[in-house]
């Protein structure tokens, strides 16, 4: 531990509002609580959530770092009092509640796993958020099964491939919505059985046409007048998971339809959990997607990987909505 720098760079938010606002400061470096780790940082994640907080919309919980970033791969640098199962110099990925733009993270070590098995950092940082999502969202709240059929909005997103390339491994039949040719072959080449672009085709219509009867789970990032849409397309007893309102933060729900079919419907958040609720969807990904990872059988896709100081330019990459899978920055 006496090896630690003073400070080390991060990415700051200057003031909220656009990319153009983010810069690189030098930080102070802090050792680990008692239950953490310290990750010397070699890449690290973006999602959507990051442009949102740099915005001014979705501050971090009380008492995490006000650094963004959600997810991270690296070397365990220090362990904090009490922490078994680390040791220095271990290669690990982290789910966090931010503080992943920087060169040193703490994250309490019950959010960390081992980096898979011929990972690279780059990939590892990848996974995290996004398959922390999609098992909490798709396989927990929405009890999907070997066998049902899945429908996945933003299907080309860090979060949508997650969820197509898991879901079809394990078993379920996949439809995805994305918003060009190129991404919706990207899904297909995940395992989905049909992607539909949403922005010339009718996503209710193929749905129809392609099951007949509709589909058992949606994982929704839309919002706004796609719940109406998606609950006319559930079968019974089927499972509405929000996850976040890109296209608007009301809807009207048919309540007849949601009464004569059954369904559900439900959604959550990942960040403001506590560390121990997040260590359990941590365990979760740990013993069901792990061995996947490490198989072959999935991979996370990576759209592009920047380095820290070009954070700027990987938000305005990730608004665009012109990428295919994950963004990553890079740290030296």
């Amino acid at each position: 531990m006496s090896d630690l720098p003073k400070t080390a760079p991060a990415i700051v938010t200057v003031k909220f509002g656009g990319p153009e606002n983010m810069e690189v400061r030098d930080i102070p470096v802090d050792l680990p609580k008692a239950g953490e780790i310290l990750i010397r940082v070699r890449a690290a994640g973006l999602n959507r959530a990051d442009a949102a907080q740099r915005e001014g919309h979705y501050p971090p919980p009380k008492g995490s770092s006000e650094i963004m970033g959600l997810e991270c791969a690296g070397e365990v640098a220090a362990i904090g009092d009490g922490v078994t199962g680390f040791k220095l110099g271990d290669r690990v990925c982290a789910l966090l509640a931010g503080g992943g733009y920087a060169t040193y993270c703490a994250v309490p070590a019950i959010q960390a796993l081992p980096l898979p098995k011929g990972f690279s950092f780059e990939q590892g940082a990848a996974i995290m958020e996004t398959y922390c999502t999609v098992w909490t969202n798709v396989f927990e709240r929405g009890r999907l099964q070997k066998g049902e059929r899945l429908l996945v909005h933003g299907g080309s997103s860090g979060i949508g491939t997650s969820a197509v390339a898991l879901a079809a491994a394990l078993g379920a039949e996949v439809y995805a919505t994305a918003g060009t040719a190129e991404k919706c072959q990207a899904c297909v080449d995940l395992g989905a059985k049909r992607a539909i672009n949403y922005k010339t085709e009718d996503y209710v219509e193929v749905i129809k046409a392609e099951t007949g009867d509709g589909v058992d789970v949606v994982l929704d990032m839309v919002g706004g007048d796609y719940l109406a849409r998606d609950l006319s397309i559930m079968r019974l007893e089927g499972r509405h998971v929000s996850i976040a309102a890109l296209g608007g933060n009301t809807a009207e729900i048919p309540i007849f339809t949601m009464m004569l079919k059954r369904l559900t419907i439900t959604g959550s958040t990942l960040r403001a959990r506590t560390p121990e609720q997040k260590g359990a969807v941590v365990r979760g990904i740990h013993e069901t997607v792990w061995p996947l990872f490490e198989s072959g059988r999935i991979a996370p896709v990576i759209d592009s990987v920047m380095p820290l100081a070009d954070a700027a330019a990987a938000h305005r990459r990730i608004e665009s909505s012109a990428h295919i899978g994950k963004i990553i920055l890079k740290v030296d």
